[in-house]
């Protein structure tokens, strides 16, 4: 037995444990193995003694991730949790499951992890050969869904790409931005919001690439996104032709015979919308960018300024809705809760808690079979991951917490 904290931790460190658990992404096929691997990563980034916290924020264990991510044998779900723990390095605060959401309280030793930027170009070095994983032109499978078809679905792994450089781009890096700039990777990702009309993750985070663009105080960075990106001009194109197309060379195509339904992005163009106006209160680059397009004009006269009047729910008859109220929240939690989830995560998570019969429920056959299918196409809708997230915030005590019985998956 080891005396004291410190004496366990120098010997965690002595046996070389992290090395052990990244190397589980190249001995093992296994998506659990590979998922539990990253969850414990993840942890030791959040609260690390000094020694392991060094280590795993190195560019060489960076490097090491990579390696294991990139090899042509490994299957995607070894670059979807390989990513998480980068993510985690760059945004140690962000939420990967409920189950440190419950235990973290218990934590009292070590520090959250800082990205050094040492850190940051070691995960640069491999920025390119990501990208090259975001091209979908040389896919050939066709998912069929609902609505139409998807050729071909964006799938997991890319989706988590977009995530990562949604977090990369957080956290203010000018080299960051100056790479992702060259390497076209915002204009690549806005690309994929357009193309994808119903994938709500997608959007939502390539809402928040945008946001931080923005937001920035680096002109060329706002620059890049309203001039070589020409989002003002897409979000017009979009709401010109607001229903999905039937044009047999697009990723995301109606079926035959029916009405083609209206594209699932104009809540988030909607908001991009608004967050350009209140920006150009204060940005001359962005107020003489929308002075410049009269057809912007036009549309925010027009279309933008009632559309928010009739979205406005203070303003409805009926009053505030009272899923709006307020919650009590408690303030240590505050800056938890108001992070992203990894919904990938939690998906991967609590199927596997159908699997194993953590959950009675009459469907759980039903929940097993799922499991047979690509798990890089499926992903839960927008009802599922609300009553995750509303179980999780009902607080710590298991008794509280919303039941979840069923988990619909649908394709992406």
């Amino acid at each position: 037995m080891y005396s004291s904290y410190a004496d366990s931790m120098q010997w965690l460190d002595d046996i070389q444990v992290l090395e052990m658990i990244v190397d589980k992404f190249s001995s093992s096929d296994s998506a659990e193995v590979h998922a539990n691997a990253a969850e414990i990563l993840c942890a030791v980034t959040r609260y690390a003694p000094p020694a392991l916290a060094t280590k795993i924020s190195s560019p060489s264990f960076v490097g090491r991730l990579f390696h294991h991510a990139f090899e042509d044998s490994r299957p995607k779900s070894v670059l979807v949790h390989s990513l998480s723990v980068c993510i985690s390095l760059l945004d140690p605060k962000r939420l990967v499951s409920a189950s440190y959401q419950a235990f973290r309280s218990q934590l009292s030793h070590g520090t959250l992890v800082t990205a050094s930027p040492e850190t940051v170009n070691g995960m640069l070095d491999s920025l390119g050969d990501l990208l090259k994983l975001l091209d979908v032109s040389s896919a050939e499978n066709i998912l069929p869904t609902t609505y139409g078809s998807l050729q071909p679905p964006l799938g997991k792994h890319r989706l988590k790409i977009v995530e990562f450089i949604s977090v990369l781009l957080s956290i203010g890096s000018e080299v960051a931005e100056m790479r992702l700039i060259d390497l076209g990777a915002i204009k690549h990702v806005i690309n994929l919001f357009f193309e994808y009309p119903f994938n709500n993750f997608l959007h939502h985070h390539v809402e928040n690439i945008i946001v931080s663009c923005l937001e920035s105080k680096q002109d060329h960075l706002i620059a890049h996104v309203l001039d070589e990106c020409e989002l003002v001009t897409r979000i017009l194109e979009a709401e010109k032709n607001s229903a999905l197309s039937i044009d047999l060379t697009k990723r995301t195509l109606s079926s035959e015979g029916r009405t083609p339904p209206r594209v699932g992005f104009v809540g988030h163009i909607t908001r991009i919308a608004n967050k350009l106006i209140q920006l150009a209160n204060s940005n001359s680059t962005i107020q003489s960018h929308l002075q410049q397009n009269s057809g912007w004009t036009e549309w925010h006269a027009s279309i933008l300024t009632k559309r928010n009047a009739v979205e406005n729910v203070y303003q409805w008859a009926c009053g505030r809705p009272t899923s709006m109220q307020d919650r009590g929240r408690d303030s240590d939690d505050e800056d938890f809760r108001d992070r992203d989830y990894d919904v990938a995560a939690l998906a991967s998570n609590l199927s596997q808690a159908f699997k194993y019969g953590i959950y009675p429920s009459e469907d759980v056959d039903e929940a097993q079979a799922s499991q047979e299918r690509d798990d890089e196409d499926v992903y839960f809708d927008d009802e599922a991951a609300e009553v995750v997230i509303n179980s999780l915030r009902l607080g710590d005590d298991p008794d509280r917490w919303l039941p979840v019985y069923k988990l619909q998956l649908v394709c992406v």
